[in-house]
């Protein structure tokens, strides 16, 4: 059952909500309400949808007054700064999950790549919450606190660079060696394939990744390569 006194995320946020139903809602998944169709609030898919914009919109204001980088480097900082990885971060960070409306499937299913999706998805309906219940300015006030602190190991762990790039850029250093990456395994029909690739020095595997793509799995498995080496 998902915690339903919100004091201590509100203290957590920093928020106190004068509307807790706001709060609430943002915290619900659509799959909860295919279980419990007659609970008293809504999803919190278009609380998302608000707060997407919510947060795209005070990081591009921050870095375009602070920064006079040119555009692209700008938007791969956004970029890095409100992808789902940071996002579904900064959730768990906030301890957020237990708060969360799920589905008794969705519960179980921790630690997955559709989790991620799903606490980035929320992270982004509380900062819609937050805009409808405290305006532009309480928004802002959080976004700048918990994302935009970001901005700084963004720049210093070179987050806004690609993982396969910034591991063939470590390998050359380290190692000088240029990564290769070979498809160990593939599961499941055409529609629904799940590839797992390794990422090679040499002939060592430093580490997998599973993705629906190759792709897909070849960046999980640099990025597993990045923290395999402490890269």
């Amino acid at each position: 059952m998902p915690k339903t006194d919100l004091t201590d995320l509100e203290q957590t946020l920093g928020v106190t909500f004068q509307n807790k139903d706001t709060l609430q809602q943002a915290l619900v998944h659509r799959s909860y309400l295919n279980e419990h169709p007659d609970f008293r609030l809504g999803h919190n898919e278009r609380l998302e949808f608000l707060g997407d914009a919510v947060l795209e919109l005070v990081v591009t204001e921050h870095l375009y007054l602070n920064y006079e980088n040119p555009e692209g480097e700008l938007t791969n900082w956004r970029a890095a700064l409100v992808n789902a990885e940071m996002l579904a971060e900064l959730c768990a960070k906030l301890e957020i999950e237990p708060y969360l409306h799920l589905s008794r499937g969705e519960s179980k299913d921790a630690g997955s790549k559709a989790r991620k999706y799903i606490l980035a998805n929320a992270f982004e309906a509380i900062i819609g919450a937050i805009y409808i219940d405290q305006a532009w300015d309480g928004a802002k006030k959080f976004i700048h606190a918990r994302v935009l602190s970001e901005l700084d190991r963004v720049l210093k762990d070179r987050l806004f660079v690609d993982p396969k790039s910034r591991f063939q850029e470590a390998a050359q250093e380290h190692a000088n060696v240029t990564p290769s990456y070979k498809v160990i395994s593939e599961t499941g029909p055409d529609h629904a394939k799940e590839f797992v690739v390794g990422v090679f020095l040499g002939k060592e595997q430093v580490a997998t990744g599973t993705g629906m793509s190759k792709q897909e799995a070849q960046v999980a498995a640099a990025q597993a390569g990045i923290e395999a080496k402490g890269w």
